[in-house]
């Protein structure tokens, strides 16, 4: 196995010198190797200020400082450097942060000749006492002696010129740190040139490799130290410092905005901290291991992206599913039905006003293209959650949580629900036989029931054999599709092939009732899959939702909804 330490071994063998880049958590570690750094600082003052908002003072604990290296190290996979300021102590200290910071993995430490407990080098002052060099020395021999991996790496870090005690001490100290076996010496300095650390390179006489911070001077570049002799070069805090700096412009922006999205060219997506955290090779993972069905969530597709004219001016400022009724908008009736039923994962398709779409704890997806697409396109802006157990719900129905229980312990592999009531709503009592609703999508049944009788579903689930929205013959129809489907995960995979053969097929021209597969509706793919076929069984209803088409239907909700 090519151990770290090896690894940051073989990179100080190659002529050039290596830059690595100080991080103050395992996510801007992530970053730090992306961006193509040869190593990971993690520094005192970093872990400090991240990890506990606290100055860079030996106030960490040796085992808080182990724990940040820890899990820096193991979020990247070059080799990574940990600053232990002092050694916490004396040379008993430095023995254990030598086995205990090599057992973790980490490639190498810098200890300095500050004394316990310390004070950051580029804190303002300038009187200050360093350890002597005796004292140091003993540090480094003992922590030599206690590693047991011949390529672990120690840094000897001098504070001679923060300290203002000139070149010839500097020297001094540094021969004497390399005697007692330093692997390499960092020369500090926060003057606001490189000019004593230059004049340092030009004396010195060692095959030791130098290492640099030009946190102060840090107009000079990697390239220009490289000249001058040092083989490490550390960019200590400039990550921790830009994470400051965004955080605080972004959360600025909030404050005068009020509203999420106003930061959004402040912050990456969602989508880029998934990956860098790995989400996709856990979802692997999951797949490979955990095969039972069961296992897998249900996932629930609202699909909210429409405008509907016939609404105004009641949707002239929001989406209709941000309608309210009695205080909830018809989405957040919806989201707490399905926790009710126990479906946690929600994501909603989101369009016309799609910036008042903002309930916590809900996956967005955007239809940009809303105003030229259907109900068929906007479940597909969403195909990314489409893997197990989906429910397929309209942005526009209300309806009782019994509803998706029922259908999730139903049969099938997909299933739609079915009103069987639908002619009391439309034709019974009081209703003058009015027109059927543009939008309604009627169904027929395998088992043709008798069309003014209620209706009491048999042991073997009903098949769906028509549905769609022109095609079917009131006289005929036995139901009417509520808006709510499931598909299984085998039912997942035919709605997916089933749509991307349509997609081929019908890239022009009309597809089922639909004058394009872009205008399709949830119906239209249905039918396509009932016609390849596939089974889709009718989960059967009497009443208990409401659809929001029109402004009648919103005063309706009003009465009927508690």
């Amino acid at each position: 196995m090519n151990r770290r330490t090896t690894q940051l071994r073989k990179l100080l063998n190659s002529k050039k010198s290596i830059t690595i880049v100080g991080a103050h958590d395992a996510i801007s570690a992530k970053l730090v190797e992306e961006a193509g750094f040869d190593g990971v600082w993690v520094s005192s003052f970093g872990t400090s200020a991240a990890q506990k908002c606290m100055p860079d003072a030996n106030v960490l604990t040796m085992t808080e400082s182990l724990q940040a290296a820890s899990d820096i190290n193991q979020a990247v996979s070059i080799p990574v450097i940990a600053d232990c300021d002092n050694g916490y102590g004396n040379a008993v200290n430095v023995i254990r942060v030598v086995k205990e910071f090599e057992k973790a993995g980490i490639a190498g430490i810098s200890i300095e000749d500050n004394p316990f407990p310390k004070r950051c080098s580029l804190y303002p002052g300038d009187g200050r006492d360093l350890v002597s060099i005796e004292e140091m020395a003993g540090r480094i021999r003992a922590g030599k002696k206690a590693q047991t991996d011949p390529d672990f790496f120690i840094i000897a870090r001098t504070e001679a010129f923060i300290a203002g005690l000139g070149i010839e001490e500097a020297l001094k100290r540094a021969n004497a740190y390399a005697d007692a076996g330093a692997d390499a010496i960092l020369i500090h300095s926060k003057a606001k040139s490189a000019d004593e650390v230059k004049k340092f390179t030009t004396m010195w006489k060692r095959d030791v490799p130098l290492v640099a911070v030009p946190t102060k001077y840090g107009s000079v570049t990697s390239d220009e130290l490289e000249s001058m002799g040092y083989r490490i070069i550390i960019f200590a805090n400039q990550p921790l410092r830009a994470s400051i700096k965004a955080m605080q412009e972004t959360l600025a922006i909030l404050k005068q905005k009020r509203f999420p999205d106003a930061a959004n060219d402040k912050i990456v997506t969602l989508e880029e901290v998934f990956r860098l955290v790995g989400q996709k090779q856990m979802d692997e993972i999951q797949k490979e291991f955990i095969s039972s069905a069961e296992e897998v969530p249900t996932t629930a597709v609202i699909l909210a992206a429409g405008y509907e004219k016939d609404l105004m001016p009641l949707v002239a400022d929001r989406p209709k599913t941000m309608l309210e009724i009695k205080g909830k908008s018809i989405l957040e009736r919806q989201i707490s039905g399905l926790k009710n039923s126990g479906v946690g994962r929600v994501a909603v398709v989101r369009g016309y006003q799609s910036q008042k779409i903002n309930i916590p704890n809900v996956q967005y997806f955007e239809n940009e293209r809303f105003q030229d697409t259907y109900i068929l396109h906007s479940l597909f802006c969403a195909e990314k959650v489409m893997e197990g157990p989906l429910l397929v719900i309209y942005g526009d129905i209300l309806f009782d949580d019994s509803i998706i229980t029922k259908l999730l312990k139903a049969q099938g592999d997909i299933r739609l629900v079915v009103d069987r009531a639908w002619r009391d709503h439309y034709f019974g009592n009081g209703n003058g036989g009015k027109a059927i609703p543009k939008g309604s999508e009627l169904v027929v049944t395998s088992s043709m029931h008798a069309n003014n009788q209620r209706f009491m579903s048999p042991e073997e689930p009903d098949q769906i054999t028509q549905i769609g929205l022109q095609r079917i013959d009131t006289d005929k129809a036995t139901g009417e599709f509520v808006g709510i489907a499931y598909f299984s995960k085998k039912g997942v995979q035919i709605l997916k092939e089933v749509y991307h053969q349509a997609l081929k097929r019908h890239a022009s021209g009309p597809f089922q009732e639909a004058g394009s597969i872009e205008k399709a509706s949830l119906a239209d793919i249905i039918q396509e899959i009932i016609d390849l076929g596939h089974k889709v069984n009718s989960v059967d209803i009497y009443k208990g939702w409401l659809e929001i088409d029109t402004f009648e239907d919103y005063k309706r909700a009003w009465e009927k909804v508690h």
